[in-house]
């Protein structure tokens, strides 16, 4: 049997694996679903057991189970890491969904479901690659695969810490970023890095009629909303000064193509200045993600004492999390609208990355990605955040991460009806099992 016959063969098992793991709804950011979480990374230890490792565990250190799997290879060989994760974000309204997200659907080409692209088609392509070589790869094999990276990862640095010697590798492979299109793979070599914030804004004690005290009395909302409105200049550029803007690459994004992938309406401007690319991996941005005040359904004619929303900030490489989140608050802090008061909680933080690849990495890398795709691999960078690049660079200096994808342009991760392209799934199946191939075969 070739090769290419095996990765046909284990693409079958591991797309079932991928449907299993989707039913579960492991949605790490609520509480409601900690023992889905925990059946989730169950089910990856038994896949893990199943395919032929010899040493599978669950680990916590003080936060949700991450499993870790060792697949032993021939003596002198690399060892390759293998990182994803099984956590998910929530759905949103399901009654927007074409079908039950948790229930994977296929059409189309492509299988809806949350999580299907991001990152449990990621951790299919893992089990794909090892089944190919039933459980015995050419080279050494670590696996990691967390339950807690769209929280932010916050205990992954203390997993690492503890099983640092179970966890090195020569080549860290990290499969949850994006390809550039359909059927046109990418190697991620910056990403930019990522934190949050919720800032509160009060003019009052309590609620008071608009009417009757409407004019001299500010409201909440509208001092929040010129808050917000302080943190970018007319141009639309990240306005709260210190941020760091990297040197872009050369890579280039169409504004049409940015526009239809995005999905932004007809007649609305991009904001920002620069190249695309640029303001995409290389510049800031600052984006509210989230309000509470009074819905309109039960809105009265009330001054709204408080209100708060939720600030994503996105920083280049060069950057710093905490650094970032202590400029924006200093910012927030000293232009309060008409002396509201402003109370900033500082949330997660994580750092950006340049990912370069040596030669006899890339070499490999671009072998066998061209052979399974049928077109050579492009170097791009991700607007993205993934924290653990950078720690992993930091813990491990000598390895190196290669980046790698199963998300499109029109995955739709995080989004209502988030998908993954068979097609293009199917390939990454046999570029991931190809490197692992040449790696072996150039030890």
């Amino acid at each position: 049997m070739t090769l290419i016959d095996a990765v046909a063969g284990a693409r079958t098992r591991a797309r079932a694996d991928l449907e299993r793991l989707i039913a579960i709804p492991s949605v790490s950011a609520d509480p409601a679903h900690d023992a889905d979480v925990e059946a989730a990374a169950k089910v990856v230890a038994e896949l893990f057991t199943e395919i032929g490792s010899p040493s599978v565990k669950i680990v916590t250190e003080g936060g949700k189970p991450a499993v870790i799997a060792h697949f032993p290879g021939p003596e002198g060989a690399p060892t390759v890491g293998l990182y994803a994760h099984y956590d998910v974000v929530p759905t949103g309204p399901t009654d927007e969904w074409t079908a039950d997200p948790f229930a994977p659907t296929t059409r189309g080409g492509r299988l809806f479901a949350r999580g299907a692209a991001d990152d449990k088609g990621g951790l299919a392509v893992h089990l794909a690659a090892l089944r190919a070589f039933d459980g015995k790869p050419p080279v050494h094999v670590t696996c990691i695969v967390e339950g807690e990276e769209e929280i932010g990862s916050p205990s992954l640095a203390d997993i690492f810490a503890a099983h640092a010697d179970d966890l090195a590798s020569d080549i860290f492979v990290i499969a949850d970023s994006g390809n550039w299109a359909v059927g046109q793979p990418a190697f991620t070599t910056s990403l930019r890095g990522m934190a949050d914030l919720t800032v509160e804004v009060r003019t009052s004690h309590h609620g008071v009629h608009s009417g009757q005290y409407g004019g001299p009395a500010p409201d909440a909302l509208t001092a929040l909303c010129r808050l917000l409105a302080t943190l970018h200049d007319d141009a639309g550029d990240v306005a709260v000064p210190g941020f760091v803007v990297a040197d872009s690459g050369d890579l280039e994004y169409p504004e049409a193509e940015f526009r239809a992938e995005a999905g932004l309406l007809d007649g609305v401007e991009l904001i920002g200045t620069g190249s695309i690319a640029q303001r995409l991996w290389f510049k800031p941005a600052i984006s509210v993600i989230g309000i509470d005040t009074t819905p309109i359904a039960k809105a009265s004619n009330t001054l709204i004492p408080s209100a708060r929303a939720k600030l994503s900030i996105r920083l280049a490489p060069g950057d710093s999390g905490p650094a970032a989140l202590t400029r924006v608050r200093e910012h927030l802090e000293t232009h309060a609208p008409w002396g509201a008061e402003v109370l900033v909680t500082e949330g997660e933080s994580g750092e950006p990355a340049l990912l370069p690849l040596p030669e006899r990495v890339a070499a490999a890398a671009d072998t066998a990605f061209t052979e399974a795709y049928g077109v050579t691999p492009v170097r791009m960078g991700m607007g993205g955040s993934i924290p653990l690049a950078q720690a992993y660079q930091q813990l491990y200096p000598d390895a190196t991460v290669l980046v790698t994808a199963v998300v499109d342009p029109d995955s739709r991760i995080h989004g209502i009806d988030e998908s993954l392209h068979l097609g293009d799934w199917q390939k990454a199946c046999l570029a991931e099992t190809l490197l692992l191939a040449e790696l072996g075969a150039h030890h």
